[in-house]
């Protein structure tokens, strides 16, 4: 698939199965959105792939911040809640990581570049013939979230990105 077959076909998934894309595949794709403009070759972006491990921690955070939340959610509310990061068969949190008063780059163009390692992700996954998911949420700006996958609570998640085989 060429560059504009990518942009003009592209849509989120609806749902999504397996199989997700493999490691060879994974880390093409890794690698496909890390070549986004970054002024300053900062690197603010954290690109963390959820193993199953990753994803119970990510799940229990969800949870727990979850119950934090008003209105207090019931039982079964939090269970579906924990559930839905299973979903999907590969998860990718993108992550910002920004560099605070630095002297030739805001903020905001740090978020950006991120931004655009969240668009050659999903663009390169859809060019392999993976379907594609982005999605943030409230919890994308719990501290306790953000910690569950490395981040520190001034950084920002910009895309939890499911990925795998669309479900027509």
């Amino acid at each position: 698939m060429d560059l504009f077959e990518a942009i003009e076909t592209r849509s989120s998934a609806g749902r999504l199965i397996a199989p997700g894309p493999d490691p060879v595949q994974l880390d093409r794709i890794l690698l496909a959105a890390a070549h986004a403009p970054d002024h300053g070759r900062l690197k603010p972006w954290r690109l963390t792939v959820l193993d199953d491990a990753a994803k119970r921690r990510y799940s229990d955070a969800v949870m727990s911040a979850r119950a934090r939340r008003s209105p207090t959610p019931t039982a079964e509310q939090l269970r579906i809640e924990g559930e839905k990061i299973w979903r999907s068969p590969t998860i990718v949190v993108i992550g910002c990581a920004v560099q605070k008063d630095h002297p030739k780059v805001p903020e905001i163009e740090q978020v950006l570049s991120v931004g655009a390692v969240a668009q050659n992700l999903f663009l390169a996954a859809h060019a392999l013939g993976f379907g594609v998911m982005w999605k943030t949420g409230w919890a994308a700006y719990d501290e306790e979230v953000k910690a569950a996958v490395g981040l520190q609570p001034q950084d920002h998640i910009v895309g939890i990105m499911h990925l795998g085989t669309r479900l027509q």
